[in-house]
């Protein structure tokens, strides 16, 4: 990786806080008026720093560094992909894997999603390219927040102990980038500071309600839920979390939404409240899964579980108990792992289905005359 720029050239102690800010600032404004200039020249660093290890080689980049044959030889890959070469450093094999520098720990991920933590080998002058980053919170922040600098700050950090790999380097929860290791997470441009792009989180990917051929995403099922919640409204009543799966134990399967409430006011909800709340969320589906529900009987009526106030809190702690960060945790939108259905179904006081197939019309092709 190249080497962070030094903090002396951005933080000299011969210069005022606000002096100090300044030079900050004024770094950002030329690395991001020059983001593809900046961006080949990093590429290309770690490229030439890495060209001897195994992984680069395997994949025959022979020491080239620029960014099309980059693209073009080596693949888009996901965590299980590189996961053989992750557990061969983490027993202990020292060779330049996927590195030419010596892994001195593992990043961990939350592992709210899948329900197991990902490894994610570091280096050791990670950890202050990850220190500079957060130097320049301050002097952004400061620009909107007048006083900011005025005052003191603390800032809480919520981590469980190192744990140790096999092969006896550190395990610590945060989360990390591979090369070209393909992110969970969906962003939208929405914008650009000078010629860098900005983004902002749209939803987590590949997380996704399925039964037969009907695929239901994340900004999919948030939709539905926010076009559902509408049906509450009149109760003073409001959605605290949520999060769903895809019950297959019964033929045919069908969707789960677990729902912890927050309640204001004293007037009790109907269950026929509910059941339009069922039927709200799967006529906001797709055609693919109402054409399940009403045409091929794939897909059962939906579900809405009712949980104890709390619920999505023990939901947190469980999590933290396996390891997950507390600073890194949100509540997953999809489960599929056994022990979180499990606490799930244990706190439920109520359950509703929907009462009537979702609206469909079957589609028809327009062909065009020869």
């Amino acid at each position: 990786m190249p080497e962070a720029p030094k903090y002396e050239s951005l933080d000299a102690f011969d210069l005022t806080l606000d002096e100090k800010n300044k030079r900050k600032l004024q770094l950002i404004e030329e690395l991001t008026s020059n983001a593809d200039q900046v961006q080949r020249r990093v590429l290309e660093e770690i490229l030439t720093r890495n060209a001897d290890v195994e992984y680069l080689r395997r994949h025959d980049l022979n020491g080239r560094t620029d960014r099309e044959t980059f693209k073009n030889v080596m693949p888009v890959i996901t965590y299980e992909d590189i996961q053989p070469e992750i557990n061969r450093i983490a027993n202990g094999d020292k060779s330049p894997i996927l590195s030419s520098k010596p892994i001195s720990e593992f990043l961990t991920s939350s592992g709210t999603s899948g329900g197991e933590r990902k490894l994610m080998p570091t280096i050791e002058e990670e950890l202050d390219r990850r220190s500079l980053l957060y130097s320049f919170l301050m002097p952004v922040m400061s620009q909107f927040v007048p006083g900011l600098d005025k005052g003191k700050g603390m800032y809480f950090l919520f981590v469980k102990s190192e744990s140790k790999t096999p092969g006896g380097l550190p395990a610590r929860p945060v989360l990390t980038r591979l090369c070209r290791y393909r992110v969970g997470d969906l962003l939208r441009v929405t914008g650009f500071k000078n010629k860098a792009p900005q983004f902002s989180f749209i939803c987590r990917k590949n997380v996704v309600l399925s039964i037969d051929s009907d695929k239901t995403d994340e900004v999919e099922l948030q939709n539905a839920v926010k076009n559902a919640m509408t049906h509450l409204v009149p109760f003073d009543a409001s959605l605290s979390e949520y999060t769903s799966y895809a019950d297959t134990s019964s033929i045919p399967g069908h969707y789960v939404l677990f729902w912890e409430l927050c309640l204001d006011g004293n007037t009790p909800i109907p269950p026929s409240v509910f059941e339009d709340c069922c039927l709200a969320v799967e006529e906001s589906f797709n055609s693919v899964y109402r054409q399940g529900r009403v045409s091929d009987k794939s897909i059962g009526p939906l579900e809405i579980k009712i949980v104890e106030p709390g619920t999505f809190d023990k939901l947190m702690d469980y999590a933290i108990s396996l390891g997950a960060s507390i600073n890194q945790y949100k509540t997953p939108r999809c489960v599929k792992f056994a022990p979180i259905i499990e606490l799930l179904n244990s706190r439920v006081v109520d359950s509703y289905f929907s009462p009537k197939c979702p609206k469909w019309v079957p589609g028809h092709k327009q062909w065009g005359s020869n």
